[in-house]
């Protein structure tokens, strides 16, 4: 049982393949092979599923394992940057879970200030879902994640970054324009592109308080397909102001009715955080804040 061999288990975990674990490794795919093999025989038990059709996937005993491998893949990285640190030499790499208005936003503002000081960091980013990124969160998978409306509640430490606007979109030439804020009662007589992804909830339950029945003509999941549309004049459509105001050719507009959300940057535990994990929240923090200032 070596760090070696848990590092190929949880590669050939992530990617769902041995040739691609096999070339992100470095590794021929034979060796590949012959590591979780050799882990499997030492433990006794089968820790992967190989099916032709279906390829690779996880045993009930692979699902387990994987949990504290990569919690000790995560305690050796830490180990190596403390070393670094202690020798004033800065190594390391950070894991971020993000969605499609935070990669495209908040992201890299935040990669701009912390790369000054910290130029040697590598980093490796999981576009997602909310409830995909609070799984590769709890399981491991990602050392950092952008989260939307954490609570007091939440199983993650977090820090708050910004507060992001609901609001109405639509073409260039379309009347609202004229407007300084639209009520959300203007809005049941357009063609409406119902976004189906991650922020759904929040545009039902803005219809839901203006008690409003949207003229639904189109229901689309992915952000960038929606503006294009709304770009077209295909219909308006209401989403988060950080990414639809950074979208050409299309205008925004207050609604008569507030909605927000807060986006965050969460990890399992700051107290157990790697150096560098730990300085990219401080950035984020700073990065931010200035910004609204």
């Amino acid at each position: 049982m070596t760090i070696a061999r848990f590092e190929v288990f949880a590669k050939v975990a992530e990617l769902e393949s041995f040739t691609k674990a096999a070339e992100q490794l470095n590794m021929t795919q034979s060796a590949v092979s012959h590591a979780i093999a050799s882990l499997e025989s030492e433990w006794g038990q089968a820790l992967l599923v190989r099916d032709r059709k279906k390829g690779i996937s996880l045993t009930e005993v692979g699902q387990k394992t994987i949990v504290h491998i990569r919690e000790i893949l995560n305690r050796m990285e830490i180990i190596q940057q403390e070393l670094a640190l202690a020798s004033q030499l800065e190594v390391g790499k950070i894991r971020i879970g993000t969605f499609a208005s935070a990669s495209a936003c908040v992201l890299p503002k935040i990669l701009a200030k912390f790369q000054k000081k910290h130029p040697k960091i590598e980093f490796r980013f999981y576009e997602g879902t909310y409830e995909e990124i609070s799984e590769w969160l709890t399981t491991g998978v990602i050392d950092l994640g952008f989260v939307v409306q954490p609570d007091a509640k939440s199983a993650f430490d977090w820090v708050p970054l910004v507060k992001d606007e609901m609001v109405v979109a639509f073409s260039e030439n379309h009347p609202f324009g004229q407007e300084d804020v639209v009520p959300v009662r203007a809005l049941q007589d357009e063609p409406f592109i119902l976004p189906t992804g991650m922020y759904q909830a929040h545009v039902q339950e803005i219809f839901r308080q203006a008690k409003v029945a949207p003229n639904i003509r189109f229901e689309v999941k992915d952000c960038n397909t929606i503006a294009h549309m709304v770009q077209e004049g295909l219909g308006v459509t209401i989403g988060p102001a950080l990414f639809l105001k950074s979208q050409s050719n299309l205008q925004t507009r207050r609604l008569d009715v507030e909605h927000s959300r807060t986006i965050a940057l969460a990890c399992p535990s700051l107290s157990a955080a790697s150096p560098a994990v730990k300085a990219f929240l401080a950035a984020a923090g700073t990065a931010i804040g200035a910004e609204k200032r």
